[in-house]
């Protein structure tokens, strides 16, 4: 068995707010995340095909994760649902990208709701290995497959 790690890097901006929290982080204010998406699996060995060598191929993988992640979240604002009429009434462009979660958008809860994304949209024999989420430059969350079986 010959499993090798794949990783690509990410980044999108982003606005959150923790609804009820005591701290700074009350208020709605952005980050620039930065996203590693590891996955795991054989490279493939069939010399007839394209991809002989790879895992796979890193555009396959950035495709998946820019349409299910990066392109979702990217300017957008994140809130917990109960936080929703803190918000204008009225709809306006200036929140017209607004996600609201069953959960509060922390950088932990975030790395589980990546990794729940991304997982069943990888190919077979691709598993996904881990994801890492930088909220700041020195602080950051994982999520590893081998600790939730």
């Amino acid at each position: 068995m010959k499993k090798v790690r794949v990783t690509k890097e990410f980044h999108f901006e982003m606005a959150h707010a923790l609804w009820n929290y005591d701290g700074l982080c009350r208020h709605i204010h952005g980050h620039s995340y930065k996203l590693f998406i590891t996955v795991i699996g054989e490279p493939i060995e069939d010399t007839s095909d394209q991809k002989l060598g790879m895992v796979l191929d890193f555009s396959d993988l950035k495709a998946v994760v820019k349409e299910a992640v990066v392109d979702y979240f990217d300017h957008s604002l994140v809130i917990f649902k109960g936080a929703e009429n803190y918000l204008p009434v009225e709809p306006n462009e200036m929140y017209e990208k607004v996600h609201f979660f069953d959960f509060q958008p922390t950088c932990e809860n975030l790395v589980l709701y990546i990794a729940e994304k991304v997982e069943p949209l990888l190919s077979p024999g691709i598993g996904l290995f881990s994801v890492r989420l930088y909220e700041t430059a020195t602080s950051y969350a994982e999520w590893y497959a081998t600790d939730n079986q």
